[in-house]
């Protein structure tokens, strides 16, 4: 399909719901514009939903999120889009290509990067690699260790991009696989704790890469009942040197980023945009003397 053809498809929305800002330290005049989009758990939704779908009515579709990306894009050419996991699964566009179509449809969308969701793995981790040379994206986790499996080579603990100068820093999280995929599924994999990866990971980033912004692309969760049980929330004050975290996994719809201080002291923040492709984040980071957040939205995809 001509990708040209593909995004003109239908129009994109004009709503778009300003989710507020801080106050920045440096002027917007001089700073460096970084956009980050985000997308999670969009489970394998590729059409929209029908007019009779209720709240969802009329919502999503990838032809419309691609009409959007590329508004934004046209914008400002300093933009990376990111998925937090949970390609797969929701729809039999999954149970009849495998995969495929969405691997090929990101890939048409230009997505930079995506980590690993558990959903990923519903046709095991030779599904998972059987459909990867469609894949023309990175694919980032830190704390799967996929040693002694046919992931070995084809995933990164992080990937670094360079726009308007500056140095974006992105790693991957996984949530724990076991008791969510049959053991049978992930095979060797072995997850490590999320915080101590977090931690090495981005003060590497931050330390010996000289990245000026840093993101974590997780699919652990938002946030629990169980204290015990690692979400977003607990990864973002027990660590330093993360700027923003783009969560998935518990379709969690935040109507703005949340705020959390590490354990420096200064802010992370948290963003979601719950699942089925019905919205797409989008986070802007001023860059000057310092990492500086801005404004973020929620678009919804209409």
């Amino acid at each position: 399909m001509n990708r040209r053809k593909f995004i003109k498809q239908t129009a994109a929305s004009s709503a778009l719901l300003s989710l507020g800002s801080l106050t920045t330290a440096c002027s917007k005049k001089t700073a460096t514009k970084i956009t980050v989009l985000h997308t999670n758990d969009v489970h394998s939704h590729i059409d929209p939903f029908r007019p009779d779908s209720g709240k969802n009515a009329n919502k999503g579709g990838v032809a419309r999120r691609a009409t959007l990306i590329q508004k934004l894009r046209d914008e400002n050419p300093h933009t990376l889009l990111f998925d937090a996991g949970d390609i797969f699964q929701g729809t039999p566009y999954f149970n009849y290509f495998g995969g495929e179509l969405e691997f090929k449809l990101m890939s048409m969308l230009d997505y930079d990067a995506a980590t690993i969701g558990n959903h990923d793995f519903d046709n095991g981790i030779d599904g998972l690699y059987a459909q990867l040379p469609h894949a023309k994206f990175d694919f980032i986790s830190a704390n799967y260790d996929f040693s002694n499996t046919v992931l070995e080579a084809d995933v990164k603990p992080y990937k670094i991009f360079k726009k308007g100068g500056v140095k974006i820093g992105v790693f991957g999280l996984g949530i724990e696989l076991e008791g969510l995929v049959n053991a049978k599924a992930f095979k060797e994999t072995k997850y490590l704790n999320p915080v101590e990866l977090a931690q090495d990971m981005s003060r590497t980033l931050k330390e010996k890469e000289n990245c000026d912004l840093i993101i974590c692309l997780s699919h652990l969760g938002y946030s629990y009942k169980n204290p015990q049980k690692i979400s977003d929330l607990t990864l973002a004050s027990a660590t330093e040197n993360i700027d923003l975290i783009i969560g998935g996994h518990t379709h969690t719809f935040l109507e703005k980023p949340t705020a959390v201080s590490n354990s420096a002291g200064k802010t992370v923040l948290v963003n979601q945009v719950g699942c089925y492709g019905l919205y797409l984040g989008k986070v802007d980071f001023y860059m000057g003397s310092d990492v500086t957040y801005s404004n973020a939205q929620l678009l919804p995809v209409v």
